[in-house]
């Protein structure tokens, strides 16, 4: 599978789980592959795109380019299936603008979604395909 489209996600968070699975049923073309920002790809990623350790939710790897909150976010959904493409709108708007919402969202989301235990989702074997490892 070429991997030319990686979303980074907080893989604590029960909010960047629940987006993950919502970006994987809506993404039929198989877009985007998968990796946790703390595992040993994370890390690597991180590092090869001199991602800022405080960067801690969202982060999307795209023609060898990191996007990070808002703009990652309009970014995927420009590529889902349904209507969210027209989320992709919202790039008129400054990113120092759309950030205050997405900072709001990120800030609170343990508080308002749970962080995981030790447990965590198990993907079907077709969906593992798109976790790196």
């Amino acid at each position: 599978m070429e991997r030319n489209r990686i979303i980074l996600f907080d893989g604590e968070c029960n909010f960047c789980d629940a987006s993950v699975q919502f970006i994987i049923k809506r993404d039929p073309y198989k877009h985007f592959s998968f990796a946790s920002l703390q595992d040993d790809v994370g890390r690597k990623f991180r590092k090869d795109y001199q991602i800022p350790d405080n960067v801690d939710s969202l982060v999307l790897i795209e023609n060898e380019k990191a996007y990070t909150k808002s703009g990652a976010a309009l970014r995927i959904a420009k590529k889902l299936d349904g209507l969210w493409h027209l989320a992709f709108l919202f790039v008129i708007i400054p990113p120092a603008i759309r950030d205050i919402a997405y900072d709001y969202i990120a800030k609170n989301r343990y508080k308002w979604f749970g962080k995981k235990e030790l447990s965590c989702m198990l993907p079907s074997p077709e969906e593992r395909k798109r976790f790196i490892s």
